[in-house]
């Protein structure tokens, strides 16, 4: 693949370095009461776009088919919005004894708070051959729990550090969450076969929007001079971050694969995907929601940027493994007993 072709295809990737050193350079232009005025176009107009995005987007008449298979569903959101919380609380309690920066051991916790993203684990698990249907339902299903339960995690887990008050947050989670993803939903009724046959770029709207929440998150991070980043702890961050995924993948590839498990080849990759990937497009405008007007969030938010690109790395080095895999049981679940 030619470099330019590499980079249309990263292009988000790309996209939040360059925002991240626009902000280094001129954070004035993204900071509260400046010119981009982020409390209100990014606050509530980025905000409410991205949800009433992914409401027009989601497929929700697919879901039908993978409904019935509530065990796995289960598995997958109490995964998720309660084990991987939990565990990374624990982790958390004993990193927290090193030198490893705070904020971004918070944003570590952050992340374990997150409901599985829209489109990554959809992705891979269709790459391999997985049960698509199931992750479809659990991303969308996902998303919409972790309208509700992400803040009150994050409210659990980081409550002391957020400054707006508990009614606050919901209040505005209702405005510029709850309404346009019900907005957007409505109106795919109504606009479904023109948006199926238009195939519009729903992805590529979400991603350049939140790019600018990036930018202003940045801008409000480095108009401040007294908050600075830690290289070793940034690197240490990102390692414990490929840990955690690889482990977990392995955790629930050893749990759906046990014997009397009932979950199938396919809905082991499904469970894989969706119980450890985490959505970058739901979560940052979930914390700027939470953390409102606190001059560490983006610090805090530092581990979901670096979580996205890592579960899309890791999970598409590991697709022709996995597949492979499907394949071997495939042929074994085929193969008739000699007499």
């Amino acid at each position: 693949m030619g470099l330019l072709a590499r980079a249309r295809k990263e292009w988000f990737i790309i996209g939040i370095v360059l925002v991240i050193l626009s902000a280094k350079l001129e954070p004035s232009v993204g900071v509260r009461g400046g010119p981009l005025k982020p409390e209100v176009t990014i606050t509530y107009v980025a905000v409410s776009l991205i949800f009433f995005n992914s409401g027009l987007s989601l497929k929700t008449e697919e879901l039908t088919s993978a409904l019935l298979h509530v065990r796995l569903h289960l598995f997958v959101q109490s995964f998720t919005l309660v084990f991987f919380p939990l565990v990374v609380w624990l982790l958390l309690k004993v990193l927290s004894l090193t030198a490893i920066d705070q904020w971004l051991l918070r944003g570590l916790q952050t992340v374990s708070c997150m409901p599985p993203p829209v489109s990554s684990a959809v992705i891979l698990t269709k790459a391999v051959g997985g049960n698509e249907a199931a992750a479809i339902f659990n991303s969308a299903f996902g998303s919409f729990l972790g309208i509700v339960v992400t803040p009150v995690l994050l409210l659990l887990f980081l409550g002391s550090s957020s400054s707006v008050p508990f009614s606050s947050i919901f209040s505005q989670l209702s405005v510029t969450v709850v309404v346009p993803l019900i907005l957007g939903q409505v109106c795919r009724g109504f606009l479904r076969e023109h948006l199926e046959r238009r195939k519009l770029p729903f992805g590529a709207v979400s991603s350049a929007v939140l790019l600018m929440i990036i930018y202003t998150t940045f801008c409000d991070t480095f108009s401040r001079p007294n908050i600075e980043l830690d290289p070793t702890s940034l690197l240490l961050v990102v390692l414990i971050i490929f840990s955690i995924q690889l482990s977990f993948m392995l955790l629930t590839f050893a749990f759906s694969t046990r014997s009397g498990s009932g979950f199938s080849a396919a809905d082991t990759v499904a469970i894989m995907f969706c119980s450890t990937h985490k959505s970058l497009t739901l979560g940052i405008p979930m914390l700027k929601i939470v953390f409102e007007g606190y001059e560490h969030l983006s610090l805090i938010s530092v581990p979901l940027l670096i979580y996205h690109p890592a579960q899309i790395l890791l999970g598409s080095v590991l697709v022709p493994s996995i597949r492979s895999w499907m394949t071997s049981r495939a042929t074994l679940t085929n193969v008739s007993p000699t007499t």
